[in-house]
């Protein structure tokens, strides 16, 4: 029998407790650690050793087959490179890092210490996106024209009061990097590299959060052939209102949406019929994921099952790269 994956988790906020859970629910792995520096994030009823920081955590002795970054984006990269200096693989989440030459660091280290960086991308697990996947891989389109994603989604006060590092350009990164990269990751793992970058960016209804955008479009050229457009923003009043990609091709249309791309609203293609795509489910041994959860649940289970030798890697470093060099392009080229 395989021995359990010993999973570290680093960070303890909103997306580190969702990661806590996961892991804790997903057969083959086990939660050794939560690494925070802030104590009053951890729950009364917590059972799992907290350290307050990752060198706390080593200086005891400890050690973890992974350690699952959930810090702030600008400290991805740093905890990424401290992790493998430790000789324990990376999953970080999404973004890799705030720049190429960060992620080409951690990259470098991965390689030299021979440990792997596992990024999370969930989307890719959604129904919509392998369903996608499999028509380009398959070309069934035929010559890809034009590609245009919306995504417009609500984050007011309510998303950035308290926070220390949400809306700070410097270590928030812009929402392309917080909130939408998810998208840049889904146009490249579907269509291929973008480049001729052309952006133009607004701020609209942040006014307290200076030198930061909630509005943009960007243009730009697939290097497989066809042109792209992703129009994005954070001031749709309430909640989120659509995420959606739309493409025009040789043999036919298609469209993607709802509020998180989560359906086919429309597919006309030559000699092709759509299929019926229900939620993605992921089940455990006490229920059952459903929708984003269900794709956050996948990654942590594709960790364990690359580690075990059962599968390889979803989201590769190189890949994480990739979307955080492309995202670097369109902030440079407005």
């Amino acid at each position: 029998m395989a021995k359990n994956i010993q999973f570290a988790l680093l960070g303890f906020g909103q997306i580190g407790k969702k990661h806590a859970q996961f892991i804790k629910n997903c057969p083959n792995a086990e939660l050794i650690a939560i690494i925070e520096s802030n104590l009053n994030q951890i729950p009364a009823e917590n059972s799992i050793p907290v350290y307050d920081s990752l060198d706390s955590f080593f200086a005891k002795g400890n050690n973890a087959d992974v350690v699952d970054v959930c810090t702030p984006n600008f400290l991805h990269a740093k905890n990424s490179l401290e992790v493998l200096e430790h000789g324990c693989h990376v999953l970080c989440e999404k973004p890799m890092g705030l720049t190429k030459a960060e992620c080409e660091k951690v990259i470098d280290k991965s390689l030299k210490k021979g440990k792997s960086v596992f990024v999370v991308m969930q989307n890719r697990y959604s129904a919509t996106a392998l369903w996608l996947k499999s028509l380009m891989e398959e070309m069934i389109l035929g010559k890809i024209y034009l590609v245009q994603t919306n995504c417009y989604w609500n984050r007011d006060q309510r998303y950035y009061s308290g926070s220390e590092w949400k809306g700070d350009v410097k270590k928030d990164g812009g929402v392309l990097f917080t909130q939408f990269s998810h998208f840049v990751d889904m146009l490249y793992w579907c269509f291929g590299e973008m480049h001729s970058f052309h952006s133009t960016f607004e701020n609209y209804n942040h006014p307290y959060l200076p030198h930061f955008e909630d509005t943009g479009s960007v243009q730009f050229h697939f290097a497989n052939g066809g042109m792209g457009i992703l129009n994005f923003s954070t001031a749709v009043w309430d909640k989120n209102l659509e995420s959606s990609i739309t493409v025009i091709a040789e043999k036919g249309s298609l469209k993607i949406g709802g509020q998180y791309m989560e359906k086919i609203e429309y597919c006309h293609i030559q000699h092709y019929t759509a299929p019926c795509l229900d939620l993605k489910k992921a089940h455990f041994s006490h229920g059952t994921y459903v929708g984003n959860d269900a794709h956050h649940f996948l990654s942590i289970q594709n960790v364990v099952e690359t580690l075990q030798g059962r599968s390889s890697i979803s989201t590769n470093a190189m890949e994480g790269l990739k979307v955080v060099e492309m995202i670097e392009s369109m902030y440079c080229n407005k």
